[in-house]
């Protein structure tokens, strides 16, 4: 009780802040290692187009499912996957793969019908290894709010 009474009030401010920061950079971080699944459910308008690219591991499953009036697919997955679609369709197309080997897929969609556009399924990716840098830049954004905050409990020398 005693450790708290030295502090000021901006100082434990300061500390809650800074140690909520942290503790969501911390588990951004140890949640963004290793194979992330990724549910896609996404709805686009007449004459929109989306494009998915990502890379993903030998053996990562993929499911799409696609519905609209009409839509071209086009989409390239690493040698030994899915052959390359580059077609128009009707109705549906559902497509599953799984990668025979590492590398990166591509997926562009375009709705050319006169209906909403969905695609909805799930992809087994791996995230950016940037990612795992803007999450230490975010617990380091912690660590000075602890630090600034920590500057206000100081006593002042004779003089000031």
């Amino acid at each position: 009780m005693v450790f708290f009474t030295v502090l000021s009030t901006r100082t434990i401010i300061g500390i809650v802040i800074g140690g909520a920061i942290i503790a969501i950079g911390s588990y951004a971080l140890v949640t963004s290692f290793g194979l992330q699944t990724v549910n896609v459910d996404d709805t686009f308008q007449v004459g929109e187009s989306t494009s998915y690219s990502f890379s993903a591991p030998k053996g990562s499953k993929h499911f799409l499912n696609i519905t609209a009036d009409s839509f071209e697919v086009f989409l390239r997955s690493p040698r030994g996957g899915l052959q390359i679609i580059d077609e128009q369709f009707k109705r549906e197309l559902t497509v599953e793969w799984i990668h025979l080997q590492d590398g990166e897929t591509k997926l562009k969609v375009n709705n050319t019908g006169a209906s909403k556009l969905n695609i909805s399924g799930y992809l087994t990716i791996l995230t950016d290894p940037i990612l795992i840098t803007y999450h230490l830049l975010v617990i380091i954004t912690g660590v000075v709010i602890i630090g600034f905050s920590a500057g206000f409990s100081v006593r002042k020398p004779r003089g000031f």
